[in-house]
């Protein structure tokens, strides 16, 4: 485990993260398998959305919510 901020998944993007976005490939994971990406404030709609039109968007967190849980 890095001690880096983590930053957005959006491609050239270098922002903080503050969400992330669970999802997983129902043809490829298992049902209750989570991937995980990383969103800024900018990015997490049209992240959300890629992701939502593929049927693959499970949850959308705050990031420091989802360190907590320790999802």
């Amino acid at each position: 485990m890095s001690d880096e901020t983590p930053i957005c998944s959006a491609k050239g993007c270098r922002a903080a993260a503050v969400w992330v976005l669970a999802w997983n490939n129902p043809k490829i994971h298992t049902p209750e398998r989570r991937k995980t990406w990383l969103a800024c404030e900018e990015h997490r709609e049209h992240l959300s959305k890629f992701l939502g039109a593929r049927g693959f968007l499970k949850d959308v967190v705050r990031f420091d919510e989802w360190e907590q849980s320790g999802s």
